[in-house]
C-alpha cells in the first residue's frame, strides 16, 4: 500500500463561522483505493499559499511511500532544507497529512485509530466549549456581556457540558504582551462572577486569553479572578515566553493552560520543564498530528501535566482531538465545537452527548466525510484563519473583542 494522490480543500463554514474563515482539509488516496482524511490547522499564510505548502510536503515527502511509515515521514519533513526544527507551517501542513494517513491506516486494518496508540483507555471523552450567543443574543453586544455569557453557560451546562470557555480580557495585539487595563480586569471579573453564579459548582470555568499580557499584567489579572476558581487560566502570556508561566502560575495560583500555538515535542517539552503548565493543548492539525501528540501526552505524564486537546477548527481535527483523547491516561478534556455544519460535514458520526464525546469504533477517524458539502462551500476572502489586531489598547475603557474569527463582509 502506497500514498498515491492527495486532494486539499478549503471549505469555508457558513454563518455564524464558528471554528475560523476556512477549514483546510485534505484527501489521501493510496493505490490500493483507500481514502484518509486529515484537517491542516490554521497557518501564518493563506489558504492558497498553504495549499502549495501542503502539495510540496507530500510530493516530496510522503508520494509513494507506505502510510504506515510515520515516523519517517515526519523525520523527512523535520529535517527538511538542513533545518531540525519547528516550522509551524510545514508542520502544520504535515500534521494534516499524517491525520489523514492514520485514518487510510485505520481502514486498511478495519480497526479505529486508538486501537492502534496503545488501546482505548477512555470510552467517553468530556468536553467543553467557548461561550456563544445564543439565537436571541445579539452577537455585537454578546462578547462584552456577563450576562449574555452566563445565559450561554448556563444552556451548556443544562445540556451537560461540565466545562465552559471564555476570554473577555481584550483583543489579542500583535503588539506583543500588555497590561490590562482597570475596564479589562474588572470586565473579567464581572464574567467570571455572573458565569459562576450561573452554574455554580456545576461547571469549571475556563478563562481564556491569547498570550496578551506581559507576565506582570498577568499575573495582576490572575489575582483578580483566581477567587471564582477557574480550572485554567490559558495562555496568559505570548507563546515564546515560556520561563514565565511557571511564575504566573505561582503568583496567582492558577492552573497554566498552554499549547494551540505550539508545534512538536520540541516546543511542548520547554513549556513542561521550564513553564509549569498543568494542561496542555496541542492541536493536532498543526502540533504535528496525532503521533506526535501521543509522544506529547507521553511527556506530559511525567510532569504529571494533563492533556486538553483544542480546537478551532473543523470536524476532521476534532475527530482526531477524540481518537488521541481515547488513547491517554492523562486525558482532562476536549474542546468542542458543535454546530449544524460541523456535525454534516461528518454525516453525524461524531457528537456530543450530555457533555461527553461516544468513542466512535469505526474504522480510521471513526467519521464520513460529506465531501460534496466541503466543496460547495468554498473560501473566497482575503483574511487568514485567525488574525490579531494592530491597534493598541485602549485604557479609557473597555475593549472590544468580537470572539473567534468574525466574518468578512459579503
Amino acid at each position: 500500500m502506497r500514498l498515491s494522490t492527495l486532494d486539499v480543500i478549503v471549505t469555508s463554514p457558513p454563518a455564524p463561522g464558528w471554528g475560523g474563515r476556512y477549514w483546510i482539509l485534505v484527501k489521501l488516496r493510496t493505490d490500493t483505493g483507500i481514502t484518509g482524511w486529515g484537517e491542516c490547522y490554521a497557518a501564518t499564510v493563506g489558504p492558497e499559499a498553504m495549499r502549495a505548502v501542503i502539495e510540496d510536503v507530500f510530493e516530496r515527502h510522503m508520494a509513494g511511500e507506505n502510510p504506515e511509515n510515520i515516523e519517517l515521514m515526519f523525520r523527512r519533513l523535520y529535517s527538511s532544507g538542513f533545518t531540525q526544527r519547528p516550522d509551524l507551517t510545514a508542520m502544520g501542513a504535515f500534521s494534516g497529512l499524517e491525520i489523514a494517513c492514520w485514518d487510510i491506516i485505520g481502514k486498511a486494518l478495519g480497526r479505529p485509530v486508538h486501537a492502534l496508540l496503545g488501546g482505548r483507555v477512555n470510552d467517553r471523552i468530556r468536553a467543553y466549549s467557548y461561550l456563544y450567543p445564543l439565537a436571541h443574543h445579539d452577537e455585537a453586544s454578546f462578547w462584552s456581556s456577563p450576562d449574555m455569557a452566563a445565559e450561554s453557560a448556563a444552556e451548556l451546562v443544562s445540556e451537560g457540558y461540565t466545562a465552559v470557555k471564555f476570554d473577555p480580557a481584550g483583543p489579542y495585539t500583535l503588539r506583543g504582551g500588555h497590561m490590562p487595563s482597570l475596564y479589562d480586569i474588572d470586565q473579567s471579573v464581572a464574567f467570571c462572577a455572573a458565569i459562576r453564579e450561573a452554574v455554580g459548582r456545576r461547571a469549571d470555568l475556563l478563562f481564556g486569553t491569547h498570550g496578551q499580557f506581559t507576565t506582570a499584567g498577568a499575573i495582576r489579572l490572575g489575582r483578580a479572578i483566581a477567587p471564582y476558581d477557574p480550572l485554567w487560566y490559558e495562555e496568559p502570556c505570548p507563546p515564546d515566553n515560556v520561563g514565565a508561566l511557571a511564575r504566573i502560575g505561582a503568583r496567582t495560583g492558577l492552573p497554566i493552560a498552554v499549547g494551540e500555538r505550539l508545534t512538536t515535542k520540541a516546543e511542548f517539552a520547554p513549556v513542561l520543564r521550564d513553564g509549569g503548565a498543568a494542561i496542555l493543548q496541542p492541536a493536532l492539525g498543526r502540533a504535528g498530528g496525532i503521533w506526535e501528540s501521543r509522544k506529547i501526552a507521553a511527556m506530559a505524564e511525567v510532569y504529571n501535566a494533563q492533556v486538553a486537546p483544542h480546537l478551532y477548527a473543523g470536524p476532521i481535527e476534532w475527530a482526531a482531538n477524540v481518537q488521541l483523547a481515547a488513547s491517554i491516561p492523562n486525558l482532562l478534556m476536549a474542546e468542542t465545537i458543535d454546530t449544524d455544519f460541523h456535525r454534516a460535514l461528518i454525516c453525524d458520526t461524531l457528537r456530543v452527548e450530555n457533555g461527553y464525546i461516544p468513542v466512535p469504533d469505526a474504522p480510521g477517524l471513526g467519521i464520513e466525510v460529506d465531501e460534496e458539502l466541503a466543496r460547495d462551500h468554498p473560501w473566497h476572502g482575503e483574511g487568514l484563519h485567525l488574525e490579531m489586531t494592530e491597534e493598541p489598547v485602549s485604557y479609557h475603557g473597555p475593549n472590544t473583542f468580537r470572539g473567534g474569527a468574525p466574518r468578512d463582509p459579503d
